[in-house]
């Protein structure tokens, strides 16, 4: 654990990460540093991975920090130092603060300075009020309770909130609700917005188990944000600002979640076992395993990871070659395994260590599995997905397609509910006896319940129960440059419609009377007033979309492309966690359990 040494800070001025840095130096460390100290930094769990995702060591050390603590494990007691908490207002961060003051004559620091992440309870105030008065020289709430995994994404890294919002046993569903709702509007706060909220009503749909989820948090989060924003210090009341927050659940589009990608990183993390954006790889001159970290501080990382693997591919030699001065030409078209002898010949191979081999190293681990089972799923699962094949004739016979792949012995029982479930929700749920032969066929009689419990997300499984209409698509066949590839993620068409202000009113309803003024294209009336706070007004309309229940690589992906096009729009996209296909299917599997 710890802030890791390595981590550059994200340099685009609008970047997520950045603003979030700036927020916490100035709420928090100018705030409570005079010039020439040095003080302690006591994090939790949370705020710990919260700092992480923003700043390094070294950026704190800069602003007078001198070491991190972790709350919960022992440490010395330096009583003349003094010691600054940014922790999240829970009962165990609360307690354990107090108890670094329990002893009279013995208090672990000279002084607290506290700062809670967000909104701290009234009963966990007045507790630190009667125990530590005398010490806490400050305490107040920053408002910053989320993770800037990304320039455009953030995450609030709770990944049990899945169980706790779709199992039919949960008991804390609202619970989690509340504090989701309360972190989005930490990030709204930390954004300086006052957004328009929006939510997925779809008609016609009856939502008997999730119980709409999107209308529930739409207006928790209403609600929350007309308390944030009632009186600032100035005691004025911060009206909307011209930004939208649309929130959807998870079971808008079951399709996303389960497809296989190629683009880079989504590829990456369904196929290679990558832990916390850490990826483990071997060169074949050093049998010693390497870790890499896959994150915005390596420019070449930003450059591919949204590219399809063909194109990765084919990028990585270009790039090489910039690196490697000598002239050697390869023969032809390159392949993967003359490009890693080509870096063998480079000058310095060894010391280098470049971001080069990772990436090429990565590139062939997905291509080796690509050429295994994916490459035979792929046009399958398109055509499903899709309901035409690439000569963009309508599927007659989805059965035609899936029963190879269901007696195909080398293909794991994961690809195989993946294929199945593309199917169901291509034809909008099937017959208890089709399912049953599937699952037969495809020896897959123990996963019945990751397909079955779609219904707790409103995904129809069993056409009995298919209320539902699928959502009108846009034809993008003109833009579809990979048959193996033709697949686009619904939130896409979303944001662009609501950046085109094309959303259907009766299906994204607004939460509050007054809906802002969105017209997409950043003016912002007069009566709004000039917004110069933020740093950088041409690109200031922001529209931050919430997927409760997960978030996929691909539609991240999707908020960089449609930010790129559209020229007055900042996309930002969240969720309570970062999905891939086989974490989602794990997770199904324990819903009823």
């Amino acid at each position: 654990e710890g802030l890791p040494g390595r981590v550059k800070m994200a340099t685009a001025d609008h970047s997520l990460k950045r603003v979030v840095w700036q927020k916490f130096k100035k709420l928090v460390i100018d705030d409570c540093m005079r010039e020439g100290e040095w003080k302690i930094l006591i994090l939790d769990h949370y705020t710990t991975k919260l700092l992480s995702s923003c700043c390094n060591m070294s950026n704190l050390m800069t602003e007078g920090i001198s070491v991190v603590e972790d709350l919960h494990k022992i440490r010395e007691p330096l009583p003349n130092a003094k010691a600054v908490y940014f922790i999240t207002p829970t009962e165990k961060s609360v307690s354990a603060l107090i108890n670094d003051f329990k002893k009279k004559h013995s208090y672990k620091y000279k002084a607290a300075y506290v700062y809670f992440t967000d909104y701290c309870p009234d009963n966990l105030f007045s507790q630190l009020k009667t125990t530590c008065s005398k010490v806490i020289k400050r305490c107040k709430e920053v408002n910053i309770s989320f993770l800037s995994y990304e320039s455009k994404v953030f995450t609030f890294d709770i990944p049990d909130a899945f169980q706790s919002i779709y199992s039919p046993a949960s008991t804390d569903k609202m619970t989690t609700m509340e504090m989701v709702a309360e972190r989005i509007v930490t990030l709204c706060a930390t954004l300086d917005e006052n957004p328009g909220v929006r939510y997925r009503n779809e008609r016609g749909n009856e939502y008997r188990a999730t119980e709409n989820n999107a209308e529930c948090l739409a207006n928790m989060v209403e609600e929350k944000l007309a308390v944030h924003y009632k009186m600032d210090e100035q005691q004025i009341i911060k009206g909307k600002t011209p930004s939208q927050l649309l929130i959807v659940d998870r079971g808008f589009d079951p399709v996303s979640t389960i497809l296989h990608e190629l683009t880079f990183q989504a590829m990456a993390h369904d196929l290679v076992s990558i832990e916390n954006d850490i990826y483990r790889y071997q060169t074949k001159d050093d049998p010693a395993s390497k870790e890499a970290l896959l994150g915005e501080d390596d420019e070449l990382w930003i450059k591919l990871r949204h590219l399809h693997i063909a194109e990765v591919v084919e990028k990585i030699p270009k790039l090489v070659k910039e690196l490697s001065k000598s002239q050697q030409t390869t023969e032809g078209k390159p392949t993967l395994s003359s490009l890693s002898q080509l870096m063998k010949k480079l000058p310095n191979y060894r010391k280098q260590k470049t971001k080069q081999t990772v990436h090429l190293s990565l590139a062939e681990d997905c291509m080796k599995l690509f050429h295994g089972t994916v490459e035979k799923l792929c046009k399958a699962e398109q055509d499903l997905a899709i309901g035409a094949d690439a000569q963009r004739q309508k599927i007659k016979d989805p059965m035609r397609i899936i029963l190879p792949i269901m007696l195909d012995k080398s293909i794991n029982s994961y690809d195989k509910l993946r294929i199945i479930l593309l199917y169901i929700f291509h034809v909008n749920g099937t017959t208890e006896e089709n399912l049953s032969k599937l699952i037969q066929h495809g020896k897959i009689t123990d996963d019945r319940d990751i397909i079955e419990n779609w219904k707790y997300l409103d995904v129809p499984i069993l056409s009995s129960n298919a209320q539902h209409r699928k959502p009108f698509r846009k034809d993008r066949s003109d833009d579809e440059s990979y048959q193996l590839s033709r697949w686009t993620p619904f939130i896409k068409d979303i944001m662009e419609d609501t950046i085109a202000n094309k959303l259907d009113s009766q299906e994204w309803p607004h939460c509050s009377g007054c809906s802002a003024a969105w017209n997409g294209s950043g003016a912002v009336s007069a009566r709004q007033g000039n917004k110069s706070n933020l740093q950088d007004d041409r690109r200031s309309v922001k529209l931050i979309v919430f997927i409760i229940g997960g978030l996929t690589y691909s539609e991240i992906r999707c908020a960089y492309e449609v930010s790129r096009t559209s020229k007055s729009c900042d996309v930002i996209v969240g969720s309570t966690h970062i999905l891939t296909p086989r974490r989602l299917l794990d997770d199904l599997k324990k819903l009823n359990q």
